[in-house]
């Protein structure tokens, strides 16, 4: 098998099949693709939505913002209510960026919402915060902004699912990935190494098809993108453009 072949192989088993991404005994060997709708033509938001699936990609990372946390304000539970709506087959990624996140944890997870993932620097007692997530039987994560030391979250990693690296400052789109903030993902991917906890690391921000391959050769399992999934009409050839970049330095 040439080298293309592979490629092309390992982005149909890496990056399709959330349940895999998900289950799979060690994460350090998973890759996966999050497109973050906050690209994508909210005017033809499902037609884009199911674009991505015939592409093979389940995986929708869910930008929410408040205007508060960040100076932004994109959606709410309503429009991750309609999306839910478009396929069951749809791993809602819902990251929130926004002040007193647990007050609206449980219209995410009513919405439809598979994973709730939160900032550490917007609540008082991370602990408390990750285990209210855990209550509502949807899976983990917690987020750090580009300055937010690792120190901050190492208490949780061993209950979370998700850890989300910001690799831009948080609240808008199409920004370019600031490469020290690779060192976070080595760091965690070391420390994942050393203890064997479970959790996927996932990096948001300038990701391309050139930082795809650095973030993944870092350690990171999730790529979120945005501007480069939905950026042109071409979306499978932009997931595949990515999976190629991704895979070829990161397995």
């Amino acid at each position: 098998m040439n080298t293309e072949s592979r490629v092309n192989h390992a982005a149909r088993e890496y990056f399709t099949s959330v349940a895999r991404i998900l289950s799979f005994r060690y994460p350090d060997r998973v890759l996966g693709l999050a497109p973050s709708i906050l690209g994508a033509d909210l005017a033809n938001l499902g037609a884009d939505l199911r674009r991505m699936l015939r592409a093979k990609c389940y995986w929708a990372h869910l930008d929410v913002m408040d205007g508060h946390f960040v100076p932004n304000i994109t959606f709410g539970p309503a429009l991750v209510k309609s999306i839910r709506g478009v396929s069951s087959r749809l791993f809602l990624d819902a990251h929130l960026m926004v002040e007193e996140p647990l007050r609206f944890l449980e219209a995410f997870v009513e919405a439809g919402a598979n994973l709730i993932t939160l900032h550490a620097e917007a609540v008082e007692n991370l602990a408390e915060a990750v285990a209210a997530i855990r209550k509502t039987g949807v899976r983990a994560g917690v987020s750090i902004r580009p300055r937010t030391p690792i120190r901050v979250i190492e208490p949780v990693l061993g209950e979370l699912d998700v850890v989300l690296v910001m690799t831009v400052e948080p609240g808008f789109g199409g920004q370019g990935l600031l490469p020290n903030t690779l060192s976070k993902v080595r760091q965690l991917a070391q420390v994942r190494e050393k203890t064997r906890a479970g959790f996927l690391i996932q990096v948001d921000g300038g990701i391309n098809v050139k930082t795809a391959g650095l973030a993944a050769a870092a350690g990171a399992n999730i790529l979120v993108a945005g501007t480069a999934v939905f950026g042109t009409r071409n979306i499978a050839q932009n997931i595949a453009a990515l999976a190629e970049a991704a895979l070829k330095m990161g397995v």
